[in-house]
């Protein structure tokens, strides 16, 4: 299996002794709609589309003072049962020569049985000693920002195009990944990857910019590979789970070169009408039930298989979903992106 390679590239990196540790595991599609309540809290419809996935009790608002992810859903479309936290990313598109728009669509990664959605990691630190202290109840954060439109933070945010056979060079951004969006036909389709900080401040769950209470380290293993074994900064000292996003979009279909611009340019946009790629992002927040993310970096879970953790069944997370908020067309060939007269 791919996943398993990449562990073991990570083996290699880290020269440790063991296979390095990360839980690995798919959340399905909750909802693909316009509704941010990171960025945009309240607002109906947000300036972009999203996907979603996580806990059923997503809405516009999740004001932490009062929104408490377990116990307001009633399910989560995570393979962990007991993971109601909500992660959400931009929308990827085509444009056809004409001008129109159509909705990629996404396939599960390598292993895992999902409906499109995100595969989510959560990685302890390399060297199997350091503890890291799992997320508060309230806790949020955001990697990337969906007004970019020029190079922004490497390494954080990136895309990958993917051979037939899938690529185990390695799985944190590192070349071959690039911030922009391929250039070329991917015969494997798209792979775009999230990577979030792995210091805290310690007291803080948000910060207005959902940034600054969180850090990368300042020095170590995290500035070129995965997992928080790096040295945190004295601002923010408190070592925390990394979180990553991997999200495989199916830009096979479009590997045509009558579909393409006759200029040759590359015809994706994301949602938040950046055909570049430079704006693609990903929003976290927190919602394990009580101590369960704690105990499985503890028990240093591997996989998405963990003897700490409740499972369900991938129909059971397939089937939790929500229905849009914001009734508009999606999908289909569209004359705009939906969201693009807020934008411009």
């Amino acid at each position: 299996m791919q996943w398993k390679a990449l562990a073991l590239a990570l083996l290699v990196e880290h020269g440790s002794g063991q296979i390095f540790p990360m839980m690995r595991f798919g959340c399905s599609q909750l909802v693909v709609d316009r509704i941010d309540p990171l960025v945009s809290p309240g607002s109906i419809p947000s300036p972009h589309l999203h996907q979603i996935v996580g806990g059923n009790s997503f809405n516009a608002t999740m004001d932490p003072a009062t929104h408490d992810l377990p116990t307001g859903s009633t399910c989560t479309s995570c393979t962990f049962s007991e993971d109601f936290s909500n992660y959400w990313t931009a929308v990827l598109y085509f444009r056809a020569r004409n001008g129109t728009f159509t909705r990629v669509p996404q396939f599960e990664s390598e292993g895992l049985t999902a409906n499109g959605g995100i595969t989510v990691y959560y990685i302890p630190a390399a060297d199997g000693r350091t503890k890291v202290t799992a997320f508060k109840p309230g806790f949020r954060m955001l990697v990337g920002d969906a007004a970019l439109r020029s190079p922004g933070e490497a390494r954080k945010v990136c895309h990958r195009c993917m051979p037939v056979s899938g690529d185990n060079s390695n799985i944190n951004c590192g070349a071959p990944d690039s911030q922009t969006l391929p250039t070329s036909f991917c015969p494997g389709g798209i792979r775009s990857v999230i990577t979030f900080p792995t210091c805290w401040d310690g007291k803080n769950t948000d910060s207005p910019d959902h940034k600054s209470h969180v850090a990368y380290p300042i020095s170590g293993s995290s500035d070129t590979g995965v997992g928080p074994s790096g040295t945190c900064p004295a601002s923010h000292p408190v070592k925390i789970p990394q979180v990553m996003l991997e999200v495989m979009w199916d830009t096979r279909p479009f590997n045509n070169k009558d579909l393409w611009p006759e200029d040759g340019s590359q015809p994706f946009v994301w949602s938040t009408g950046d055909k570049d790629g430079y704006s693609q992002h990903g929003d976290y927040v927190f919602g394990w039930e009580g101590d369960s993310l704690q105990r499985a970096m503890d028990a240093r879970c591997n996989g998405d298989i963990c003897s700490v953790l409740k499972m369900q069944s991938p129909e059971e997370a397939i089937n939790c979903t929500l229905p849009r908020v914001v009734e508009e067309q999606i999908d289909g060939w569209l004359t705009e992106i939906p969201g693009m007269a807020m934008e411009s």
